[in-house]
């Protein structure tokens, strides 16, 4: 545990040093910001409150956002460090390979979920002080934020399994860049064809929700557009809101971190230096 802890330091110095915590920070706090002012606008006829206006936009936000930045954190983790020469050494240690993965992953949520509460949670503040009570639907803005970390959690797994299975750094970004177009853009795009092109024939909605689940972006986008009444009004989802509970679409996405991990662990045991 006292290993993997000093190899997640590492990360989060490292993080530091190359100025990762401060842009990714930054980036997310001033795009949070302009669509917390453009949702306090008036909502005219749908009496939705301004903060859930926000969580609907920045729901959508960061399903195309943070897995970028996730992939952009993790990509090179292993192969980064073979590239560099230094992970020879680092298995010089008395260190595990399965912590130096874990290590890994550890200090860059860590980065990732230190860039979103501050970024989200200024955002927040500015509404908070900025608007009338609006306490019923505060919890929802906690959920986006512990959401879009465990979003971010999925595709630095992802990233970290890419860099432990490739040799290459270009080959590691490739498909890295690979994997956020098929995850964020491709998968729904083909989903939609597949729903229009069957009409309801063969496509039960059993089949749609086990369809759903295959694609951590869809699972989080179900938990905070269809999850709760008022955002799932305002997203215009509430047709959604039928089949799937909450528990299991947060069992889905943990299971999304898990797995690549696990997989990676063994990956890289069994693989060469």
């Amino acid at each position: 545990m006292t290993a993997l802890l000093v190899i997640a330091g590492q990360e989060v110095r490292a993080g530091i040093r190359n100025r990762w915590v401060i842009m990714t920070t930054v980036i997310l706090a001033a795009l949070a910001l302009s669509l917390v002012l453009l949702g306090s606008t008036p909502t005219g006829t749908i009496g939705a409150s301004p903060l859930t206006v926000v969580v609907v936009s920045l729901a959508s936000l960061t399903i195309f956002l943070v897995p970028l930045i996730a992939l952009l954190l993790s990509f090179d983790s292993i192969v980064g460090e073979d590239e560099r020469g230094t992970l020879l050494l680092l298995l010089a240690y008395p260190v595990s390979r399965g912590q130096i993965v874990l290590g890994k992953f550890v200090g860059q949520i860590t980065i990732l979920a230190l860039a979103t509460v501050v970024g989200y949670g200024v955002a927040g503040a500015v509404l908070y002080f900025g608007s009338a009570g609006d306490a019923e639907n505060w919890p929802d803005f906690a959920v986006l934020i512990g959401t879009s970390i465990l979003l971010g959690a999925v595709f630095i797994a992802l990233g970290v399994l890419v860099s432990i299975v490739v040799r290459e750094r270009a080959t590691a970004a490739g498909l890295a860049v690979g994997l956020w177009l098929l995850l964020v853009l491709v998968y729904d795009l083909a989903l939609v064809g597949l729903l229009v092109a069957d009409q309801g024939k063969s496509v039960t909605e059993s089949m749609l929700n086990g369809l759903l689940l295959l694609n951590p972006t869809d699972i989080y986008r179900l938990i905070n557009l269809t999850g709760h009444d008022a955002v799932a009004q305002v997203a215009g989802m509430a047709a959604m809101q039928a089949d799937l509970s909450l528990s299991a679409l947060y069992a889905a996405l943990l299971a999304w971190v898990a797995l690549p991990l696990a997989a990676g662990v063994v990956i890289f045991n069994k693989r060469r230096a």
